[in-house]
């Protein structure tokens, strides 16, 4: 039996789009193929597991959610300004 585990495929990517991966991949010292891959993957996992906060209740006290700036799922930037000025 004969499993394949690459395949080679040709894809249409806009010029703009295709710099800035190259750009990230010199920057990270991988391939514009890492790039893509890993992409695919962050993209794939996403949408396994459903959008972010699709099943927590969230309230808040006297304000109007997050912070302009903030997203659910950057957990660091959250994490940081709750420590910040408390040593953590």
């Amino acid at each position: 039996m004969i499993w394949v585990t690459h395949m080679k495929t040709t894809i249409e990517i806009s010029d703009p789009l295709l710099r800035r991966a190259k750009r990230l991949a010199v920057k990270r010292g991988i391939t514009l193929r890492a790039v893509i891959e890993d992409a695919l993957r962050m993209e794939l996992a996403a949408s396994e597991v459903g959008p972010l906060g699709a099943n927590i209740r969230t309230h808040t006290f006297g304000g109007r959610g997050l912070k302009p700036g903030l997203a659910w799922g950057d957990w660091g930037a959250v994490r940081s300004l709750a420590y910040e000025g408390r040593g953590g």
